[in-house]
């Protein structure tokens, strides 16, 4: 999916329950012992450090200070 494509799904209400629902499943999943005692392969650090990068070269707003 395309950069553009994909920062207008995150702008949706339902792309962003979205993004926060698999996000928070993915902490669950990674906080259980077993899995927290297994390595990480690198390519997954590469990946990540690549994902990272392009969601924050792809901020177009500035962030919001108000406390909600």
């Amino acid at each position: 999916m395309r950069p553009e494509r994909q920062q207008q799904i995150w702008r949706s209400e339902a792309g962003s329950r979205l993004w926060l629902s698999g996000l928070i499943a993915a902490m669950q999943h990674a906080e259980r012992p077993e899995i927290r005692r297994q390595p990480v392969d690198p390519e997954v650090l590469v990946e990540l450090r690549a994902q990272l990068a392009l969601t924050a070269s792809c901020r177009t707003s500035p962030i919001s200070t108000l406390r909600h």
